[in-house]
């Protein structure tokens, strides 16, 4: 897992730790310490820690015009045991929506397992965007982690499945993903 990096090809765009707007503003990272951990296994210095014990994300991109933000993660999310959706949805996405980011774009294809508990903060997160007409998208998540979304009713507050599934995110540049997932939702809605 040390090998996993978040994706780095628009960090001549966007530095979350050069974002005053970002939770993440002003940290510095090793290339040499791996302090992180997802159980036994350290996880690349580049990835930040935000509460939970075995979640990581990476902003690898957010827009203040356009209201959008990219999140990357690693890891396993666990509500059942860490509430890793508080530390989520309170620690990364509430700084972002008070700098005006309403529409989040989640990339999981390196969460592991999804454990959940209850939907209240899945709720609150959905009710917060959704009066701006935001939205919460998961792209790549792993098939059982997107089959416990669905057992839980999550894609009542996340939209996922579908195209979403096998993404090829990596090849646009962050306007065009953000496009491209916007044409997505649009023809879903229509």
């Amino acid at each position: 897992m040390q090998d996993i990096e978040p994706f780095y090809r628009w960090r001549d765009l966007y530095q979350s730790e050069q974002d005053p707007n970002s939770p993440f503003y002003d940290r510095e990272y090793s290339e040499f310490e791996f302090s992180n951990r997802v159980y036994n296994y350290v996880i690349h210095p580049q990835w930040d820690e935000f509460g939970s014990p075995t979640l990581y994300a990476k902003i690898i991109y957010a827009d203040y015009l356009k209201s959008f933000a990219v999140v990357e993660l690693i890891g396993e999310w666990n509500d059942a045991i860490n509430n890793d959706i508080m530390f989520l949805k309170r620690e990364v996405a509430e700084p972002l929506q008070d700098a005006g980011i309403t529409k989040f774009i989640l990339i999981g294809e390196n969460v592991l397992n999804f454990h959940s508990s209850d939907d209240s903060y899945y709720e609150e997160w959905f009710q917060d965007v959704d009066d701006e007409n935001g939205w919460i998208v998961a792209i790549n998540f792993q098939e059982h982690v997107l089959t416990e979304f669905r057992s839980n009713n999550l894609d009542y507050y996340l939209v996922f499945g579908g195209e979403l599934d096998a993404f090829n995110w990596r090849k646009f540049n962050p306007f065009q993903l953000y496009s491209e997932v916007q044409r997505i939702i649009t023809h879903r809605l229509g």
